[in-house]
């Protein structure tokens, strides 16, 4: 029984990987561009549901493992770094890019970096160093979204692809939506206004919306860092 306790987490992250893979199939798919990216995004949201329930059980189980952390870098990896590339690089085909699709690979690279760096590092908990990786599918969800039904000039593709990536792994400390004093909002006002604009953004703009509240994420942590 210990044993089948003990993966249960496990489970829950390989539900996250299997949705992200199943995400980059769909991505593929001739009709991406048409219909099939809203299925692909509603995977990705799915892997996220996973992601988050997963540690959450880990901890209600008292299952946390090592293996357990190695796993969930691994499927967010690929859920919210090559699933979203996939999908901007088949938008991107569909938009006439042609070889300057492959741009859109930086992402799952650079994500691994991001990954790979918050493995080894112990002072993430509260605050984040550089674009947390689900944060980057979430702007990507929300800027193709809006790409695939807008001429957009592939130059300023090419430089938010260049710039996410970078975000990815510089050292800007970035805050967490983690609130422990719920009460004070002096010290959680960016964590309240992050919400309120989010919320605005998606309720006026659909699901573009979420690039404009990751922008306002990264300006926001910007001058959470400056004070």
């Amino acid at each position: 029984m210990k044993a089948i306790r003990n993966n249960i987490p496990n489970a829950i992250t390989s539900m996250n990987l299997l949705c992200g893979c199943i995400a980059c199939i769909v991505a593929l798919s001739p009709s991406c561009v048409t219909n099939n990216h809203m299925v692909a995004f509603a995977l990705i949201a799915l892997a996220a549901v996973a992601d988050f329930l997963d540690g959450l059980v880990a901890r209600l189980l008292h299952a946390v493992s090592a293996i357990g952390k190695e796993l969930d870098s691994l499927a967010d990896l690929v859920s919210f770094g090559l699933a979203p590339a996939m999908v901007l690089y088949s938008v991107m085909q569909f938009q006439g890019a042609g070889g300057w699709s492959l741009v859109a690979m930086m992402l799952p690279v650079f994500g691994a970096l991001r990954l790979a760096r918050f493995n080894v590092d112990t002072n993430q908990a509260t605050t984040f160093t550089g674009l947390p990786i689900p944060a980057n599918a979430i702007f990507w969800i929300g800027f193709t979204c809006w790409y695939a039904e807008h001429d957009c000039p592939l130059w300023i593709v090419l430089v938010l692809i260049v710039l996410l990536s970078l975000l990815m792994v510089c050292p800007l400390r970035m805050f967490s939506l983690k609130m422990h004093n719920l009460s004070s909002i002096k010290q959680n006002w960016a964590q309240y206004l992050q919400v309120v604009a989010t919320v605005a953004f998606v309720a006026l703009m659909g699901l573009s919306g979420l690039a404009a509240a990751i922008a306002l994420y990264v300006i926001l942590s910007v001058i959470k860092r400056e004070k």
